[in-house]
């Protein structure tokens, strides 16, 4: 049987897109993935459909799977043809083992490959403000494992050469030691006022940071109850964080929010809670599909010439719209003449993208806003021609009905239940890692429901936000209370209600 393929790859220091271009590669190829706790899950969604993840999660008070264990793992796995991809908090080669792990590869012939990951050396302080040399203070620093106990006679760490490099000294693994670390430096000659930063989980939502002096910082550490996995900075340079901080000042740090939009719409909220200092995660509660009877539309485009007027209510109905009027063998020009209504200025901007004139939008974006917008406008007898959701309310066709319009109400698409991580979702929520959750219209808060069984109790603690009034009204009635609704139903409008709603 041919021989697989592995590769040793360092995931980085948590935050997702600080993976390396050829470690988000490797992820992609694997028909095996085998990852660690400090691998962030959403590296996960890399890999293809059929990979099999397998979860070797260790941590220094508990470990999943012994050293040895993943080693027979990778061998394995990798004798049986497939292509392993070995994903590591971190760099693989920077107290991550990763040399025991391509030395048992070796012993048996195995190709391997090793993919440089950003340590949390480096990455971790900087997060936090934190530089590690500066020109000013330190040329030097040095990387340690604080995993070893430094009280044992036989220590490797040579503490007497550490005190006197004066660099800045970083120590990974090493919170259960930092009495004894800090006890260690001092004897040695360390000053005792010596500056020390400790960041809890660096680069996440939940990270946090304590700086204090090298006396006493083992007390405060207990008082502020920090645990691992923690970075342990000891030098000058510490002194930098309170004018470098920069990732803890931005408006949504500390927040990771779920996005519900179907999967092709999702990015732009997601960057824009991204460049904000939160952390999206995209969980699809709806996607666009075709009608249930398409044929309400193609029998609209052979008549077009009959309707005065064309109304749209989102931007998917824009899309869905001129791919119909594409299909049919016509194209922009046959509108001419048409009265074109957007409803929100998302709406307006897709149509204006494509060359489309809006001739009114509606301050009021829901039934009655437009009836108000287009009463005396619309004469007796004229055609609307109204493209939007399948499973859209009845109000608005009726409205308009009123005003004597021959109104043809003809879905351009249907929403569907999405893609979405159930069992993840629902096991986010439980571990009470989420802290906000974005509903952009009435069906991603309807499929939402469905995706965490109705257990809304699960959202105890979790601020809801809405676009605008029919999606707050839509929650309201699943028994959803919304904490913040966007001023102005658009994706500005929803990230500036998330930024003023984590103010309070």
């Amino acid at each position: 049987m041919a021989k697989g393929y592995v590769y040793l790859v360092g995931a980085g220091p948590g935050e997702p897109k600080l993976l390396t271009v050829k470690g988000a590669e490797c992820i992609a190829r694997a028909d095996v993935l085998i990852y660690d706790r400090l691998a962030s899950p959403r590296l996960l969604s890399l890999a293809g459909p059929d990979c099999e993840m397998i979860y070797v999660g260790k941590s220094p008070d508990r470990h999943t799977l012994r050293q040895d264990e993943i080693n027979q793992l990778l061998v394995q796995k990798s004798l049986a043809g497939k292509v392993v991809t070995r994903l590591k908090g971190g760099d693989p080669f920077v107290f991550g083992r990763g040399g025991e792990e391509a030395e048992a590869l070796l012993a048996v012939g195995i190709p391997f490959e090793i993919v440089p990951g950003i340590t949390s050396a480096i990455a971790v302080p900087a997060y936090a403000g934190i530089p590690v040399t500066h020109r000013e203070m330190t040329s030097s620093f040095a990387v340690i494992t604080g995993h070893e106990d430094p009280g044992k006679n036989d220590s490797a760490i040579a503490w007497e050469h550490l005190v006197p490099a004066h660099g800045t000294l970083i120590f990974l693994m090493g919170m259960e030691n930092l009495s004894l670390i800090a006890q260690r430096l001092i004897q040695h000659g360390k000053n005792p006022a010596t500056p020390v930063g400790i960041i809890q989980w660096g680069t996440r939502p939940e990270q946090r940071t304590l700086v204090g002096r090298l006396d006493t910082i083992a007390s405060l550490v207990q008082e502020q109850g920090f645990t691992n996995p923690a970075t342990i900075i000891v030098g000058e340079v510490v002194s930098l964080r309170e004018k470098l901080q920069w990732f803890e000042k931005k408006p949504l740090f500390g927040s990771r929010i779920v996005v519900t939009r179907a999967r092709h719409q999702a990015g732009v909220l997601a960057q824009a809670i991204e460049d904000l200092g939160g952390e999206p995660w995209e969980f699809p509660a709806i996607e666009i599909r075709e009608p249930s009877d398409p044929e309400l539309l193609t029998r609209a485009m052979q008549d077009l010439r009959r309707f005065k007027w064309l109304v749209f209510t989102s931007a998917n109905g824009v899309e869905r719209f001129l791919s119909g009027l594409k299909d049919s063998g016509k194209d922009i020009r046959d509108l001419s003449g048409m009265e074109i209504v957007a409803v929100g200025p998302v709406t307006q901007a897709a149509l204006e993208q494509r060359g489309l004139c809006v001739t009114c939008m509606p301050e009021e974006y829901r039934a009655e806003g437009i009836l108000a917008e287009l009463t005396g406008r619309i004469l007796p007898g004229e055609g609307v021609l109204l493209a939007r959701a399948e499973e859209a309310r009845d109000v608005l066709p009726q409205s308009l009905q009123t005003l004597g319009a021959e109104v043809w109400d003809v879905p351009v698409y249907k929403t569907v239940s999405g893609s979405a991580n159930k069992g993840l979702l629902k096991s986010m929520l439980e571990d009470k890692q989420i802290q906000a959750v974005t509903f952009t219209s009435s069906s991603t808060v309807r499929n939402f429901c469905r995706l965490i069984d109705n257990q809304t109790e699960l959202l105890d603690g979790v601020k809801l936000f809405s676009i605008g009034p029919l999606t707050s009204a839509a929650a309201r009635e699943l028994g959803l209370p919304i904490h913040k609704e966007a001023a102005r139903s658009t994706i500005d409008g929803l990230v500036a209600a998330l930024v003023e709603g984590a103010r309070g």
